[in-house]
């Protein structure tokens, strides 16, 4: 089954070709609906590189992504750009998780307290 998906995958993958990165966040089920993406991008909260990138930044294969969600941050390496939507099954394919962050609400990032 893994063969045959992988298989199918390379047949919808654009090989050193880039995305619009509102896209990618939609088709690699990283957000769910593309235009949260686009608002999670347009304020800021993603990164391609360490570097803030706008809804239309492209992201190619070999990119780092950060996404800031609130309490919740990911890192992910983009694996592969499809040309078009995979089935979920295959989407979480499309990149591997570096880091996955969860700050419960009592968490102090220590950046945003006061000297005493």
């Amino acid at each position: 089954m893994l063969r045959i998906a992988q298989e199918w995958l390379s047949t919808v993958t654009l090989k050193n070709e880039a995305m619009r990165l509102d896209k990618y966040l939609k088709v690699s089920r990283l957000i769910k609906r593309r235009t949260v993406a686009n608002d999670l991008s347009s304020g800021g909260g993603v990164l391609i590189n360490g570097k803030v990138a706008k809804p239309s930044a492209e992201v190619k294969p070999g990119d780092t992504l950060t996404l800031d969600l609130g309490r919740h941050t990911i890192t992910v390496q983009v694996v592969e750009v499809p040309q078009k939507a995979v089935p979920a099954q295959l989407a979480a394919t499309l990149y591997t998780v570096i880091s996955d962050v969860y700050n419960s609400p009592g968490h102090l990032d220590p950046s945003d307290s006061e000297a005493p």
